[in-house]
């Protein structure tokens, strides 16, 4: 079994060594990579990473991140059912835990912007229709006054404006730390806006912010109705857990796990609870609004 495998792994460095020099494919897969898919990958790891708030956090420190609660839960997978094959499995689970509350930060920063973007709206409306502001002085001044989640990135695009004065920098800058779609709208209209001026600013504003408010009124009674639904779904986790933890205290349980049947059965069942879990989430996962003008 050994020579086989390194066989196969001796003819696959051969296949990959030939394409690189004579075909110039890069990567490790059997194709050439796909440059431009590469590219969108990287681009919706990075707002996902930004809509979490960690932003300034590289994709390799997240993911030793996730490799250190998996050693972690591979130790207590081996201290709980003194296997090695459970405890891989259980540290796996363990693994998707840090995604997984990062997602929940996440849905909670996206709710937080889905509300607060509308009144954003209406206030710069207010602002630079009665009180005379420029557009970028009431977006700032309406930014450093908005939600505490999203002030940190209204200040680096001030700062970007302070400095250059381009709007359009500052916006971006903006977008990128916030990659919102709500964001990208706001700032469009109102990068058109300044550029090209005109006296239906005020219309334009008003119509947005009435856009954004009925999209946030929908979603929020969508996850009002799924809020039972959302806590069984968590109970559900701890009963697996619980019962398993139980049974090492019941009769020889703790041996029982240690046998090839005992390690098999804890196998499937964390396969099928993480499944579960996984298909679940799925099912209750609101449909997301795409950044159409993302940079």
């Amino acid at each position: 079994m050994a020579g086989l495998l390194a066989a196969v792994a001796a003819a696959y460095g051969a296949h990959l060594l030939y394409t690189s020099l004579r075909l110039d494919w890069t990567g490790l897969g059997p194709g050439p990579s796909d440059h431009a898919a590469g590219l969108a990958r990287r681009r919706r790891l990075r707002d996902w990473l930004a809509q979490a708030g960690l932003g300034t956090v590289a994709a390799g420190e997240f993911a030793a991140v996730i490799a250190g609660v998996f050693a972690v839960g591979c130790a207590l997978g081996f201290v709980l059912f003194g296997a090695p094959l459970p405890a891989l499995v259980g540290g796996a689970f363990t693994a998707t835990f840090p995604v997984a509350a990062h997602r929940q930060r996440r849905q909670a920063r996206r709710a937080l912007a889905l509300d607060a973007w509308p009144r954003l709206i209406e206030e710069v409306r207010i602002l630079t229709a009665s009180a005379g502001r420029s557009i970028p002085q009431a977006l700032f001044q309406v930014g450093a006054s908005g939600p505490e989640a999203l002030q940190p990135a209204f200040g680096a695009a001030h700062r970007e404006w302070m400095l250059t004065t381009d709007l359009e920098r500052s916006l971006r800058v903006l977008r990128d730390q916030l990659a919102d779609p709500a964001c990208d709208a706001t700032c469009e209209t109102l990068l058109v806006a300044h550029e090209l001026g005109g006296t239906d600013v005020d219309r334009r504003l008003a119509d947005l912010a009435d856009d954004r408010r009925t999209d946030a009124r929908h979603r929020r009674d969508a996850r009002a109705r799924q809020a039972g639904v959302r806590f069984a779904r968590r109970f559900v986790l701890l009963v697996p857990l619980g019962m398993a933890a139980a049974g090492l205290s019941v009769g020889n349980g703790r041996a029982a796990y240690q046998t090839t049947l005992g390690q098999a059965a804890v196998l499937v069942a964390v396969v099928m609870v993480a499944g579960c879990w996984a298909w679940a989430g799925r099912m209750l996962r609101l449909p997301e609004e795409e950044r159409v003008f993302a940079p």
